[in-house]
């Protein structure tokens, strides 16, 4: 079948409740970015999120609540005690995580993302999920970023209030990272078992990362059941690993963000894109990322939001978009 047929076909099939298959990402991937068979492929990924998605804008907003010298050392991470750039360990109080969170939900963000180091402490971050439960009002999902866990430590993140857990098998993972692919899976397969939700993007992605590489961690997120996906673009933090390593270019980051859109189908209704991509958002990401505090990919402690995107900023990009926003539904 030629190119455009296909997308046609694969558009009505996962409009049907279908997913697309690990041949369909392969040969979607195998497209030149910048082609107008790939304009064609991002023009039905946003049809299919006006549907998956009910066209709705959301911000994933993330508080690093903490960041130390790390040993685990992933090349990709700035805090990584071999790159000497996180020289202590910082983390934000209670009161102003809570802070944070109030703000970001006031703004209108949809997540608040607790993201922490693999030495926060598990009982810690439950602590300050229930905190913020009590304490922030309002319409937003909360979100655990954190280490491994099984189904004990789900259990109990349920019972703190928290709806969604972010983890994923990352592309390298046991050669850029100290952990083997079976241990992230152990807990994919904990949060696929449980009521709570999955998140699980395809990172971090640079440009040397193979069609097969990509179409194998996406198939992952599918497989263990994700109900948000989409793509996060490798950020070279100057003093790692990769500082002199080459960017994704936009258009191959906004082709990945529109093939998970288009082969997460229905199933999938939230498709985020990190960093930020204009292009992306109009071929089907509806998620973008704020982020502030502790940040992997930076090489200092963020005091405001990470590269200056804001709430404001996410929603009048989606606005431009032509979706709506989070909130605006319910609040109409």
């Amino acid at each position: 079948m030629e190119i455009r047929p296909f997308i046609d076909h694969l558009e009505a099939k996962v409009l049907r409740g279908a997913q697309g298959s690990r041949e369909d990402v392969l040969r979607l991937l195998a497209l030149t970015p910048d082609s107008d068979d790939v304009q064609y492929l991002g023009q039905a990924a946003r049809r299919v999120a006006a549907v998956a998605a009910h066209n709705t804008g959301r911000v994933w907003s993330a508080i690093g609540l903490d960041c130390r010298p790390c040993p685990k050392n992933c090349t990709f991470c700035s805090f990584g005690a071999k790159w000497g750039l996180v020289r202590e360990e910082k983390e934000l109080s209670a009161g102003e995580v809570i802070a944070i969170a109030r703000r970001l939900v006031r703004e209108g963000a949809a997540w608040v993302t607790l993201r922490t180091t693999e030495y926060y402490g598990f009982d810690r971050v439950c602590k300050m999920a229930r905190q913020i439960r009590d304490a922030v009002p309002g319409d937003y999902g909360l979100v655990v970023n954190t280490g491994q866990m099984g189904e004990e430590e789900v259990a109990a993140m349920q019972a703190a209030g928290i709806g969604v857990v972010y983890h994923s098998l990352r592309l390298g993972e046991g050669k850029c990272t100290c952990f083997s692919p079976q241990e992230r899976l152990v807990t994919l397969r904990a949060v696929s078992a449980s009521p709570l939700r999955l998140a699980h993007l395809v990172e971090p992605v640079g440009p040397e990362h193979t069609d097969e590489e990509l179409a194998h961690v996406f198939m992952t997120a599918l497989e263990n059941g994700a109900s948000l996906s989409g793509v996060m673009a490798r950020v070279n933090v100057p003093g790692t690993p990769g500082a002199s390593s080459a960017e994704l270019p936009e258009a191959r980051l906004a082709q990945i963000a529109a093939i998970t859109r288009l082969c997460g189908g229905l199933r999938v209704p939230d498709i985020c894109v990190h960093p930020v991509s204009r292009q992306a958002v109009a071929w089907g990401a509806n998620v973008v990322v704020v982020e502030e505090g502790a940040v992997p990919r930076n090489e200092t402690f963020c005091a405001d939001v990470w590269r200056g995107f804001d709430v404001p900023q996410a929603q009048a990009l989606f606005r431009e978009a032509g979706y709506t926003l989070h909130g605006e539904q319910t609040a109409g």
